[in-house]
Parts: structure tokens; sequence; C-alpha cells
């Protein structure tokens, strides 16, 4: 049914391609590419097929992105690379005929500040050009999404409280490492929380707002009051919200640790000089610029490579609030996701699974047709019956608890 290409080599795209590559039904020609090809043909050994097709291209150039696209030809293209890539990469799309679907708002490289405006701009240029682009097809965002329109499909006349909940319980055995590319991860938790409350959004110092939240089969964790990109469009589409707010659990060590980061300064994104010695033995040195949370994202552990000891598990879903036939009832949707298991399918830990899962079934929603409409939208915008079915089938089944203690 559907050719498809990967851009992005990193444990999302991985676990992406294990499943993508699990559904040949849908999915008939594959290829990933990143920046560096012998990461996509790591993958494919990994996957076992050959049949996968890998290429090296530069996301940051829509020239090179164009040239890939009209070689490979694809009817769609997962973009699983950096945030900052999103614009080159829908840049290209539009010029080659291509749909697009990505997992994450795009962000500029000089200032750690995410939001939709950027991506919702080229709503009428795809429009005009009869192709889809989907965004935000995650879990956070993605499924929190879609669990928010399941909600509101079936359980409720109108949501007015919705609290997004995202709990990782689990123990890398490491001192500090993020579970997703550090850049980004350290970017998206040290900038103001931002949340939605009777029309206005109302700004947090980072992390000074937090409680005690009691997950499935967990316990009670301390977590924190975050910015998080599927507030914005989530708000927007479902206009009956009074309060969204988007929670996360941090351990006291990595807390202790990412302080200190901000304290010496490694978390800047700005530019620095810095002298380094020639590689000539020469004992000269050279004045060059580096970007210092760059620079710590190279010392600090792979999130790729931190599986295979990776223990407990995740839990991740809506707590929402709202009306239904004149009565107020709460409800609550979510996921919990074994690391163990995830690397024993997958060679990846929870967290990418948990992103790379969703990413899969987006893109089968399109090439099924159910999730194909010309213009940019987010996921909640789609019907989420079939995706909700999907969930359960392909890795990351769901639960649900009607009238229970929200503690929200």
């Amino acid at each position: 049914m559907g050719k498809v290409l990967v851009i992005g080599a990193g444990g999302v795209a991985t676990v992406a391609c294990h499943k993508i590559a699990q559904n040949s039904d849908v999915f008939t020609e594959i290829m990933i590419a990143s920046r560096t090809k012998a990461k996509c043909d790591k993958i494919v050994e990994a996957i076992g097929n050959p049949n996968i097709k890998t290429a090296q291209v530069d996301a940051d150039s829509v020239e090179e992105l164009v040239k890939l696209f009209n070689d490979f030809k694809p009817e769609l293209v997962v973009n699983l690379a950096l945030p900052y890539q999103d614009l080159t990469i829908m840049e290209a799309c539009l010029q080659c005929g291509v749909n697009y679907l990505d997992t994450a708002n795009y962000e500029p490289k000089d200032e750690a500040h995410f939001e939709y405006s950027w991506q919702w701009a080229y709503k009428k240029r795809f429009e005009d050009a009869g192709l889809t682009a989907i965004l935000g097809c995650g879990f956070d965002p993605g499924v929190s999404g879609v669990y928010t329109a399941y909600a509101a499909k079936h359980h409720f006349d109108e949501i007015t409280h919705l609290d997004i909940v995202d709990c990782n319980a689990g123990n890398h055995h490491k001192a500090f490492a993020t579970n997703f590319n550090p850049e980004i991860n350290i970017r998206e938790i040290t900038q103001k929380g931002l949340y939605y409350k009777d029309g206005e959004w109302l700004e947090t110092d980072p992390l000074s707002v937090h409680q005690p939240i009691t997950y499935p089969n967990i316990g009670p964790r301390e977590s924190y009051l975050m910015h998080h990109e599927e507030l914005e469009s989530l708000v927007k589409n479902y206009p009956t919200i009074k309060q969204a707010r988007f929670w996360m659990t941090f351990g006291q060590q990595y807390l202790t640790y990412l302080d200190v980061i901000q304290n010496i300064g490694m978390s800047r994104i700005d530019e620095m000089e810095y002298e380094a010695p020639l590689a000539d033995g020469s004992g000269k040195n050279v004045k060059v610029k580096i970007v210092p949370l760059q620079f710590l994202k190279a010392v600090l552990p792979n999130p790729q490579d931190l599986g295979e000891n990776y223990e407990g598990e995740t839990s991740i879903g809506c707590r929402i609030r709202g009306i239904k036939d004149g009565k107020e009832r709460t409800y609550y949707v979510y996921n919990n996701c074994s690391h163990q298991e995830a690397y024993k399918e997958t060679g990846m830990q929870g967290v990418s699974y948990t992103t790379g899962v969703p990413a899969m079934i987006g893109a089968m929603m399109f090439f099924k047709g159910l999730w194909k409409r010309p213009g940019v939208w987010n996921v909640e915008e789609f019907d989420p019956d079939p995706f909700m079915e999907q969930l359960n089938k392909q890795g990351l089944p769901w639960h649900e608890v009607f009238d229970g203690d929200l503690e929200l």
C-alpha cells in the first residue's frame, strides 16, 4: 500500500522502523535516511530485512532533501529527526509533492522555545498542494491528543479540565542520562512552565510547581508542571476546556544534576569561543566556537544505549474532567510500557518505544486513507477510533478508569 521514507536514525526512528517492517501489508517500500548512513544501515541489520533502503541526507538542507525525495519518490515522509529540521523537511515535501508526519513541533536552534505557529502557517500551502501534514504523532504529543479526542467522542459532552501525566519509573543505572536527545530534553525541561486557565496562558518558574501523583502499578511520584506543545492545539480544538496542564516526573538525583548543569553554564545554547589544541601535535591552539549544551550532549550517555539495563516502566495518560448527560464525570486513560519488553522487541528503551510506535500507527492511518486530508493537522483532528484500536495491537495497550479520583 505505501512507500515510506523515515528521516532519523535515533532511538525513536529505530523503534518506528521495526514496527513499520512488522506491518508489511501496509508499508510496501521503506527507506531510512539520516546524516550518518551507517546508523541507518545498523537499523536495517537489526531488523534483518535487506530490502529496506538507506541513504545519507542533511535534513537542514532543502536542496539535499528535494534530491532524495525525487530519487526515492515516497508517498509519505516520517520526520523523526530534530525539531529544528521540521520546516526544511516540510518545505521539501511541498516542492516534491510528498505527504508529511512528525512527532515534535518546530523550535529554532537559537532559542529554547517551541510552538505550532511556524508549522500551522503551512496549512494553506499543503491544502493547495493536496497534501496531508500530520503534526505531533508520538505519545505526548500524539497519543495524548488521540486519548483526548477519544474521550470527547465517546465519554463527554463537554471537556472542562485536562491533565496530561507522564511518569518514567524506570532505572537505567546511570548517574545522569536523558531518555531522548539530551539537547532537546534539557532545553525543554529548563524553560518556564506554561499552562492554560480560563482563556489565558500562565507562566511558572521552571519546575517550581509540583505535587505527588499516583501512577498505576508504580505508586506516588513527584510530578512537575511543564510547558508541553500539545496543550496549544488541544485547547484550540476543544474550546470548552477551562484548564489544561502537563505534568512529568523527575527523580531527585536527576534534578540535582540538572541544577548543577545549569549553574555551571552547560545548558547554554549560545555559541562561545574555546581554545582547542591543534591535532597536528604542534602544541599550538586554535580558537573554535562551541555551544555548551551540544558539547554536553557529546559526553552524556547515548539514549539509544540505555535499553539493555533499563528496568521498570513508563506510565503516560490523560486525566479528564467534564460533563456527560448533565452530570460531572472523570475519566483516566493511560498506557504502562515496560522498558525491558520494549528492549526485547526493538533493542530500545520504553521512552523511544512509546514515541516510535505511535509514529508508525499515524503513518498506517495515512496509508489506509483514514487520516488523509489536505492541510496541516494535529492528531486530535482525525478520527481516534482506528488509532486506538491499533495501539492495542501494536504494543501500547490502554486502560480506562471512570469516575475515579484524579488527584489534580
